[in-house]
């Protein structure tokens, strides 16, 4: 049975613990170093706006966006996009995919039923079956970051789940690629059945690639939607493709886009080459880019701290005010002067 005492005594300790860690929240998130522009939608107070806005999509508009460091940035600095105004929490929106086709399996009536009506598109009067099919796969954000910089180099590998990368996403299971030796070579050629390509995939080193998709004349893939921020060797392997696909519970959410090894100096002016290319303004969405270092809570939130101080001080007002009830007018457990007895 809970009496006056440890009601009173149990607020308190709770008081006791949640207040000295609420303060260390808080101090822990001031200590996060934290940048943020908005690029695109309605301008929100107290935040930059560098105008890169679209009102189409795919409009690969190219456009920079100028962080000046304002205080020294320890590694690992990451670099995320923002999202405000988009429900990725909506059911219908999370329901609609197929993690067997993900994982490179054949799609089967359910994962029609799931996707629908993102299953199919028509495309010159041939209809094909998308794949990934779904609201999820077909609304991935597809701006482009490249920071332009001799000094510093933004890593784009390593900012999925390894669990998502290594078992959840896989090309189709038919899928084959092959490096060329030279992309002079005469055997590096996409004529003939072996492959699918009307012509070899160049990446960034030089070396040429070829490629086959099964079912290639009859489904519409992920990088034919997406290219070139998809390339046909990736897929749906892609780490950002990855990252999108693990959907947000609110409404305003980040995604990490890629992070920098390096510590920043405070002065230190960094450029990055934007390409737009995602469309916000039929639906009154925001974009920004966002600078933050981090630390063993993580990234800069004032809120969790804030929440501690709430409960703990709630908790300790209580605690005192029940605690001086017993105090100076208690009440003795099982008096016998409090029970009523009902007359007939």
């Amino acid at each position: 049975i809970l009496d006056p005492v440890w009601v009173a005594a149990a607020y308190l300790l709770i008081g006791v613990i949640f207040v000295p860690l609420g303060l260390t929240f808080n101090a822990q998130s001031s200590d996060v170093v934290e940048m943020k522009i908005q690029y695109d939608g309605a301008p929100e107070d107290g935040v930059p706006y560098q105008n890169c806005s679209i009102a189409q999509p795919f409009a690969n508009r190219s456009c920079q966006l100028i962080f000046t460091v304002e205080e020294d940035m320890e590694a690992p600095v990451l670099v995320h996009y923002e999202m405000g105004e988009f429900y990725q929490n909506h059911r219908k929106y999370i329901q609609s995919r197929d993690d067997y086709q993900l994982m490179g399996e054949d799609q089967d009536k359910f994962g029609e039923m799931f996707c629908a009506p993102l299953d199919k598109l028509t495309m010159n009067g041939v209809e094909q079956r998308l794949s990934p099919c779904g609201f999820v796969a077909n609304t991935f954000f597809n701006d482009v970051f490249k920071l332009n910089s001799a000094t510093y180099q933004m890593q784009e590998k390593g900012i999925a789940w390894k669990s998502d990368v290594d078992d959840r996403f896989k090309q189709p299971k038919d899928f084959r690629s092959e490096a060329c030796s030279s992309c002079d070579d005469v055997a590096c050629s996409c004529d003939g059945e072996e492959w699918s390509c009307t012509e070899p995939w160049r990446d960034d080193d030089g070396t040429c690639f070829l490629y086959f998709y099964p079912d290639d004349n009859t489904t519409w893939y992920l990088h034919e939607t997406y290219s070139p921020v998809i390339n046909p060797i990736e897929g749906v392997t892609n780490e950002h493709f990855i990252v999108w696909m693990r959907t947000a519970a609110l409404p305003t959410f980040r995604k990490l886009y890629g992070y920098i090894e390096e510590d920043i100096p405070a002065g230190t002016i960094l450029t990055f080459n934007l390409t737009a290319n995602y469309e916000v303004k039929s639906f009154l969405g925001q974009k920004k880019l966002i600078l933050s270092t981090t630390n063993w809570l993580g990234g800069k939130n004032d809120y969790v701290g804030f929440f501690f101080l709430l409960v703990g001080s709630i908790c300790l007002a209580l605690g005192v005010l029940f605690g001086s009830k017993h105090y100076f007018d208690p009440r003795r457990l099982g008096d016998p002067k409090y029970l009523k007895v009902k007359e007939e």
